[in-house]
Order: C-alpha cells, then sequence, then structure tokens
C-alpha cells in the first residue's frame, strides 16, 4: 500500500509503498477512503506523543470500508462502511467494563500507538468494542471530519458540560474543535458566545450559531467580556484552544458553580494554566477534562448529524489527496489560520 512515512521526529514525511496491514483474529482492516488531518497528528510527527516510535504514520480521523475481517470478529463483513474512535479500547479494562472506554487503561489509537490512516490501509484490533457503522446517508468525506474534533467536542458539550437549551457557552478557539463546539452547543439550544482573535473565524462561528462574537485582540480581557455579554457568566465555558491563556480565561468566563471544560491539548513546553483555585472553591466551579469519545456514544452523534440541519460541509476547508498531505503536515510547523476549516485528505 502507499502511505505518508516519516522516519524522525520532524523530518521531511514522504508518501511510499509500504507492507500492507495484517489483519489480527480479533481486528479488522479498513481500506481509507478519507481521513482528516488534526493538530494532533503535527504533534505526533514533531515527537510531542509519547506513544509514536518512528517510522511512523500518523493519521486518526478516518472512514472506509472493511477489506479483512478477523476469524473471530463477529457482526462484520467485507464492504461495510466503518469509522473508529480516535481513541481505541480494550473491551476487558474496568473502564471499558463501566462504558467509559473513551479512557480505557490499555487504549490504543491509529496514528499514535500504531500505523495510522495516513495510508490505504489501516488494521483495528478489537473490532467488535471500537468499530462503528456509517449510516448511508452520510458521505464519507463527511465522517472523516467525526473522528477526533467533532467526537470530542461532543462529548464535551453534552456529556461533560451537560449543555441544556437556554443556558449560556462561551467556546474559546474558533479552529476545527472550536467551531464544532460552536454547532454542537447551538444545535442543543444553548446560547453561545465565540471568542477568537480572527474575525474571520468568528464571522464563520456567527453564521454557524454564535449569538455573541468577541475579538481578543479588541477585548484583551475575554472573561470579562463574556460576562457582561452573559449577564455574570457562561454556565458552561470551553478551552478549545489548549494555551494556559485561553484555560484561564475560559475558567474566569464562568458564573458562581459553572462548568469548564478543556478540549484542547495542553503540550508542557506551553507551561501550566493559572487555574484560579481559590475561585473554584468559592463559588464552587466544576473544572473537567474530555478526551474523545466511545463508539457505543456515536450513533447518538450521528443522529445528531443526519437527522438535523448541521452541515458537515461547513467544517471542511480543503480537500486533498494523499500526495498532498506532506505538504499539509509540514505546513501545519506555522500558524494554521483558525478559519481555514478540516482539512480532508481523499484516498480511496
Amino acid at each position: 500500500m502507499r502511505a505518508v512515512v516519516f522516519d524522525g521526529f520532524g523530518s521531511t514525511p514522504e508518501v511510499r509503498t509500504v507492507a500492507d496491514p495484517a489483519v489480527s483474529p480479533d481486528g479488522v482492516v479498513v481500506a481509507v477512503e478519507a481521513t482528516g488531518l488534526c493538530r494532533s497528528d503535527w504533534h505526533a510527527w514533531q515527537g510531542h506523543e509519547p506513544d509514536v516510535t518512528p517510522p511512523h504514520v500518523a493519521g486518526h480521523e478516518l472512514a472506509g470500508r472493511l477489506v479483512e475481517v478477523g476469524s473471530s470478529v463477529r457482526g462484520w463483513h467485507p464492504g461495510d462502511r466503518v469509522t473508529v474512535p480516535f481513541v481505541c479500547a480494550c473491551g476487558t479494562c474496568h473502564q471499558c467494563a463501566t462504558g467509559n472506554q473513551q479512557v480505557c487503561e490499555h487504549q490504543f489509537q491509529p496514528g499514535a500507538t500504531h500505523w495510522g490512516s495516513f495510508a490505504e490501509r489501516v488494521a483495528v484490533p478489537r473490532a467488535e468494542t471500537n468499530l462503528v457503522a456509517l449510516p448511508d446517508e452520510l458521505p464519507t468525506t463527511s465522517a472523516a471530519t467525526l473522528g477526533c474534533r467533532f467526537a470530542t467536542s461532543f462529548r464535551a458539550v453534552l456529556r461533560q458540560g451537560a449543555v441544556r437549551a437556554g443556558q449560556w457557552v462561551a467556546v474559546h478557539g474558533c479552529g476545527g474543535a472550536g467551531i464544532s463546539t460552536v454547532v454542537i452547543a447551538a444545535a442543543a439550544g444553548a446560547r453561545v458566545v465565540a471568542v477568537d482573535l480572527s474575525d474571520e473565524a468568528l464571522r464563520l462561528a456567527a453564521e454557524l450559531g454564535a449569538e455573541h462574537t468577541v475579538n481578543g485582540n479588541r477585548h484583551p480581557d475575554t472573561a470579562e467580556a463574556v460576562r457582561e455579554l452573559t449577564g455574570g457568566g457562561a454556565h458552561v465555558s470551553l478551552d478549545c484552544v489548549g494555551h494556559p491563556a485561553s484555560c484561564a480565561a475560559s475558567i474566569s468566563s464562568l458564573r458562581t458553580r459553572g462548568t469548564h471544560v478543556q478540549l484542547g491539548l495542553m503540550p508542557p513546553q506551553r507551561g501550566l494554566p493559572p487555574v484560579p483555585m481559590h475561585e473554584v472553591i468559592a463559588r464552587e466551579l466544576r473544572v473537567l477534562g474530555t478526551h474523545g469519545l466511545q463508539a457505543h456514544e456515536y450513533p447518538e452523534m450521528l443522529r445528531l448529524v443526519t437527522g438535523s440541519r448541521i452541515d458537515l460541509d461547513r467544517l471542511i476547508g480543503r480537500r486533498i489527496g494523499l500526495d498532498d498531505i506532506p505538504a499539509a503536515l509540514t505546513a501545519m510547523n506555522e500558524a494554521t489560520p483558525p478559519s481555514s476549516g478540516i482539512t480532508v485528505a481523499e484516498i480511496g
């Protein structure tokens, strides 16, 4: 098969021919038809992910068809259209047994713990735990936008944040995860305040459901701006950037007994956020993380997408091919324009 391989952290990735992945008895091999490009893939390439060992193939947001099915797998057949969570689970540990596969004690991730979807084929172990069937009405390219950013936002908004209609929700950062968060919160009936440094990103957020927008270049104290717009603070505030400043601003945006949810990854080199723990105590704030979405939760997310007016194509900024992935990955060395949307590589 053809795949995008890097031989060392930060080395130039290149398309080359490599061996097809082998199917395990409990697993499958997926012919990748589309895959998203995510900032997490850049982190893997740069050596920020401890599970990655070069030579390596990144990519963790995928959709495609089964081409091989392991001997012990039941209920799945070649030709089935599928996707998988970016956090795949073992299915047997305590967390899996309690339905929390997104924090599986023995989790594995395509594009991190093993070779991923920047390739024509990818192996997925523990298929019965991790495969998700795609509805016929959902195009493959659209499905590839769901696997990381949208799925993570879905859990962050509706599970961790427990957002309800009429509540104020602040979204800090309007990149792929942030725009997905705006869309999902608005679909839930929330009143959304979007925060970013880009007018273009904020225009898109407004088009997709944000009631108010705050540009941090014109309003440096974004938390104060959110509190003023919401009459005392957001019920739920989400940091979709993963920077100490945006995390602190999100927590400070909350009203009493509000909930902060951390979506954006916080690489160690950025430093630790100054969490105002005295405020957390005095105002009974909740500070939560979120980490992907379990396979058994995907059907509800898919029903939201296919049964509502959410247009996933609005989240796609660029469509490229497998041969274009090296340049797209390298371009992430520069700050990605927040309004650029999700890049999807169409492979199959």
